[in-house]
């Protein structure tokens, strides 16, 4: 399984927690909790309704799944 710890995550997505005040975790249990199915769903989603920027929106996205939590 991929260490999805910040520091060791590519640029841009160390940077989610200092910008946007959440932890990687909490990231993570928010993308896994919902109910999109397809990653530019999330992704858009995640723009919207959480205000992220496309890049850190889409590489989140792209890590959760990766990781084998959450839906395909």
């Amino acid at each position: 399984m991929e260490d999805l710890h910040p520091r060791r995550l590519p640029h841009p997505v160390p940077s989610i927690e200092k910008e946007f005040g959440r932890p990687v975790t909490e990231w993570k249990d928010l993308i896994r909790s919902s109910p999109l199915t397809e990653h530019m769903e999330m992704v858009c989603w995640l723009k919207s309704e959480h205000g992220l920027g496309h890049g850190h929106a889409r590489t989140f996205v792209a890590h959760t799944l990766k990781e084998g939590a959450g839906p395909v």
